[in-house]
């Protein structure tokens, strides 16, 4: 659809993706007026960016080996498919085996793909672990942004063929087609430079990577208000206002700024400070 990168790894498979850039089109609109209630897109870029600061102080550059069951319960509040379900990890009991699978996820220098099937390995392959690969392309993403891009489930699963991908297919019956891509590093990083080529080509042309996530989230916002979906429903309900699910897929909702600080708080009402030094801290309710 449109431009490809003249930086492509010839080791990863890169799929053909037929997005629709009319649907893009308009629900890149939605995004920016729906925004404006929250003070602007702005804002939510700046979240985007102080997230990921927090993710890479904790895991990026050796900081991992030092990563302490209370540090992750606070990385788990910025990942909505994950808080919810990681209860079982979040005691010092079982606390040691999720900082081996972590430590192990960053010490790894092979493919993405690799490293990601690794982590999952070190838990039950059940329906009831699913979210364990989240919690993975969450924190590598996080973590590295440049390098690895969003790839949550909700982003693409090519085995109940749903996600960001199918809703900007460019097809007339995409509801009733299997759509011949994987769920492998590859497509993501496609998805990512057609996104970004889209971006500029609508003249957004600095903060592209969060302006990308930030357009995933609200294409798939779009879908769980207009028809709902099975692994989310628990966690997303009725939206007061157009962006709330936006907000709750990129893991910030509840994010409130003042006096040089964002507060964020988990949807189990646990909240947290991460201060001008970027240092998370938890404080009472």
């Amino acid at each position: 659809m449109f431009g490809r990168s003249a930086l492509q790894a010839v080791d990863i498979e890169r799929p053909v993706l037929d997005l629709s850039g009319e649907g893009l089109r308009a629900i890149l609109r939605i995004m920016i007026a729906g925004s404006e209630d929250h003070g602007g897109i702005e804002r939510y870029v700046d979240a985007v960016k102080l997230k990921s600061s927090m993710f890479q102080e904790a895991l990026a550059g050796g900081a991992v080996q030092s990563l302490d069951l209370e540090t992750f319960k606070g990385l788990c509040t910025f990942m909505s498919t994950v808080r919810r379900r990681a209860g079982l990890w979040l005691h010092e009991d079982a606390f040691g085996q999720m900082y081996e699978a972590i430590n192990d996820l960053f010490a790894r220098e092979d493919a993405i793909d690799a490293r990601i099937e690794g982590f999952c390995e070190r838990f039950p392959r059940d329906k009831e672990h699913r979210w364990v690969r989240d919690l993975a392309t969450e924190m590598l993403h996080n973590a590295d942004p440049e390098r690895v891009p969003l790839m949550n489930r909700w982003v693409w699963d090519a085995k109940s063929n749903s996600g960001v991908i199918r809703e900007i297919w460019h097809a007339d019956d995409v509801d009733h087609i299997k759509i011949p891509v994987g769920d492998g590093y590859g497509t993501y990083l496609v998805l990512r430079e057609e996104l970004s080529q889209f971006l500029s080509d609508e003249g957004f042309f600095r903060d592209v990577l969060q302006y990308v996530d930030i357009l995933c989230a609200q294409i798939y916002a779009q879908y769980i208000c207009e028809q709902g979906s099975s692994y989310l429903r628990t966690d997303f309900s009725a939206p007061e206002d157009p962006m709330q699910h936006t907000r709750r897929l990129l893991g910030l909702d509840g994010v409130r700024s003042g006096n040089g600080k964002t507060r964020l708080k988990s949807v189990d009402g646990e909240a947290f400070i991460l201060d001008d030094s970027k240092l998370l801290n938890r404080v009472n309710n």
